[in-house]
Protein backbone atom coordinates (compact mmCIF):
# COMPACT_ATOMS: atom_id res chain seq x y z
CA UNK A 1 0.00 0.00 0.00
CA UNK A 2 1.67 3.69 -0.73
CA UNK A 3 0.49 6.61 0.90
CA UNK A 4 -1.73 7.89 -1.72
CA UNK A 5 -3.92 4.66 -1.19
CA UNK A 6 -4.98 5.25 1.78
CA UNK A 7 -6.06 9.31 0.91
CA UNK A 8 -9.34 10.00 -0.53
CA UNK A 9 -11.14 12.79 -2.91
CA UNK A 10 -13.89 14.39 -0.96
CA UNK A 11 -16.45 16.40 -2.91
CA UNK A 12 -19.79 18.10 -1.72
CA UNK A 13 -21.20 20.37 0.53
CA UNK A 14 -20.18 20.94 3.93
CA UNK A 15 -20.93 23.11 6.62
CA UNK A 16 -19.96 25.22 9.43
CA UNK A 17 -20.97 27.47 11.99
CA UNK A 18 -19.98 31.01 11.89
CA UNK A 19 -20.51 34.26 13.85
CA UNK A 20 -22.32 36.79 11.52
CA UNK A 21 -20.07 39.97 12.07
CA UNK A 22 -17.22 38.19 10.84
CA UNK A 23 -18.88 35.70 7.49
CA UNK A 24 -16.53 37.25 5.07
CA UNK A 25 -13.76 35.68 7.18
CA UNK A 26 -15.13 32.21 7.67
CA UNK A 27 -12.54 30.44 5.05
CA UNK A 28 -9.84 32.04 6.72
CA UNK A 29 -9.84 28.73 9.46
CA UNK A 30 -10.06 28.78 12.79
CA UNK A 31 -8.90 31.27 15.30
CA UNK A 32 -8.68 29.31 18.60
CA UNK A 33 -6.78 26.00 18.88
CA UNK A 34 -8.13 23.17 17.97
CA UNK A 35 -8.20 19.03 18.14
CA UNK A 36 -5.92 19.09 15.33
CA UNK A 37 -4.27 22.42 15.98
CA UNK A 38 -1.86 25.12 17.58
CA UNK A 39 -3.21 28.39 17.13
CA UNK A 40 -0.58 29.14 14.54
CA UNK A 41 -1.63 26.20 12.33
CA UNK A 42 -4.09 27.33 9.41
CA UNK A 43 -6.84 24.90 10.18
CA UNK A 44 -10.56 24.76 8.84
CA UNK A 45 -12.81 22.86 10.51
CA UNK A 46 -16.15 21.57 8.83
CA UNK A 47 -19.04 19.01 9.25
CA UNK A 48 -20.60 16.86 6.86
CA UNK A 49 -24.05 17.56 7.70
CA UNK A 50 -25.91 21.34 9.85
CA UNK A 51 -27.08 17.92 12.38
CA UNK A 52 -22.68 17.39 13.00
CA UNK A 53 -22.15 21.34 13.37
CA UNK A 54 -24.67 21.08 16.62
CA UNK A 55 -23.12 17.98 17.53
CA UNK A 56 -19.31 19.60 17.08
CA UNK A 57 -20.01 22.51 18.81
CA UNK A 58 -20.93 21.24 21.96
CA UNK A 59 -17.74 20.86 23.19
CA UNK A 60 -17.30 24.78 21.90
CA UNK A 61 -20.66 26.89 24.09
CA UNK A 62 -18.18 28.63 26.26
CA UNK A 63 -15.86 29.72 23.08
CA UNK A 64 -19.57 30.00 20.82
CA UNK A 65 -21.27 33.71 20.01
CA UNK A 66 -24.50 34.06 20.85
CA UNK A 67 -25.95 34.27 17.39
CA UNK A 68 -24.61 32.04 15.60
CA UNK A 69 -25.54 30.82 11.83
CA UNK A 70 -24.42 27.86 10.02
CA UNK A 71 -22.95 28.13 6.56
CA UNK A 72 -22.75 26.02 3.43
CA UNK A 73 -18.90 25.46 1.66
CA UNK A 74 -18.34 23.21 -1.52
CA UNK A 75 -14.95 21.29 -1.36
CA UNK A 76 -13.07 19.67 -3.67
CA UNK A 77 -10.11 18.20 -2.33
CA UNK A 78 -7.74 15.10 -2.74
CA UNK A 79 -5.74 13.71 -0.12
CA UNK A 80 -7.99 13.31 2.66
CA UNK A 81 -7.33 10.71 5.35
CA UNK A 82 -10.39 8.67 7.10
CA UNK A 83 -9.98 8.41 10.39
CA UNK A 84 -13.02 6.00 10.06
CA UNK A 85 -10.93 3.56 7.91
CA UNK A 86 -9.09 0.94 10.55
CA UNK A 87 -7.06 -0.39 7.60
CA UNK A 88 -5.78 3.41 6.78
CA UNK A 89 -5.35 3.90 10.72
CA UNK A 90 -3.21 0.57 10.79
CA UNK A 91 -0.83 1.83 7.53
CA UNK A 92 -0.46 5.08 9.10
CA UNK A 93 0.95 4.23 12.22
CA UNK A 94 -2.26 5.39 13.81
CA UNK A 95 -3.80 4.70 17.26
CA UNK A 96 -7.76 6.22 17.26
CA UNK A 97 -7.53 6.85 20.95
CA UNK A 98 -4.97 9.35 20.06
CA UNK A 99 -7.30 11.32 17.99
CA UNK A 100 -10.34 10.60 20.36
CA UNK A 101 -8.27 11.86 23.22
CA UNK A 102 -9.51 14.68 25.51
CA UNK A 103 -7.27 17.90 24.22
CA UNK A 104 -8.53 21.22 25.53
CA UNK A 105 -7.41 21.13 29.28
CA UNK A 106 -3.58 20.08 27.97
CA UNK A 107 -3.70 23.12 25.62
CA UNK A 108 -5.24 25.06 28.41
CA UNK A 109 -1.99 23.88 30.58
CA UNK A 110 0.12 24.67 27.87
CA UNK A 111 0.58 21.20 26.82
CA UNK A 112 0.83 19.45 23.60
CA UNK A 113 -2.31 16.79 22.83
CA UNK A 114 -2.07 13.58 21.27
CA UNK A 115 -4.67 14.73 18.50
CA UNK A 116 -1.78 17.02 17.37
CA UNK A 117 0.69 14.32 16.69
CA UNK A 118 -1.99 12.38 14.62
CA UNK A 119 -2.21 15.49 12.65
CA UNK A 120 1.56 15.57 12.00
CA UNK A 121 1.62 12.06 11.17
CA UNK A 122 -0.70 12.83 8.52
CA UNK A 123 0.62 15.75 7.14
CA UNK A 124 4.23 13.77 6.76
CA UNK A 125 2.15 11.17 4.44
CA UNK A 126 0.93 13.98 2.30
CA UNK A 127 -2.65 14.25 3.78
CA UNK A 128 -3.91 17.55 3.26
CA UNK A 129 -7.09 16.77 5.70
CA UNK A 130 -8.49 14.31 7.18
CA UNK A 131 -12.64 12.94 8.07
CA UNK A 132 -13.32 12.81 11.83
CA UNK A 133 -15.80 10.93 13.31
CA UNK A 134 -17.93 12.53 15.36
CA UNK A 135 -17.44 11.42 19.64
CA UNK A 136 -21.47 13.56 20.44
CA UNK A 137 -23.38 11.41 17.60
CA UNK A 138 -22.44 8.22 16.10
CA UNK A 139 -23.18 8.37 12.99
CA UNK A 140 -21.86 11.52 11.60
CA UNK A 141 -17.97 12.81 10.48
CA UNK A 142 -16.34 16.63 10.13
CA UNK A 143 -13.88 17.35 7.50
CA UNK A 144 -10.47 18.70 8.90
CA UNK A 145 -8.67 20.36 6.14
CA UNK A 146 -4.92 21.56 7.30
CA UNK A 147 -4.80 22.92 3.23
CA UNK A 148 -7.08 24.97 1.08
CA UNK A 149 -7.75 27.48 -1.95
CA UNK A 150 -3.72 27.28 -1.60
CA UNK A 151 -3.65 25.49 -5.13
CA UNK A 152 -5.75 22.22 -7.14
CA UNK A 153 -5.37 19.72 -4.69
CA UNK A 154 -8.13 21.91 -1.96
CA UNK A 155 -10.45 24.28 -2.74
CA UNK A 156 -13.26 25.42 -0.56
CA UNK A 157 -15.90 27.92 -1.55
CA UNK A 158 -18.30 30.50 0.56
CA UNK A 159 -22.07 28.84 -0.78
CA UNK A 160 -24.65 31.61 -0.30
Amino acid sequence: MTNHEFLTRIDGLFYRATDPAFREYALSGSVTAGRYSAVSQPTLYLSSSPEGVEAAMMAHRTQRAPASEILCIRVAANNIFDLRDTHALRYAGIDINDAIAPWQEIVAAGGIPRSWRVRRRLEALGAAGLIDPSRKAPGLWHLVLFQWNQGAEVSAELID
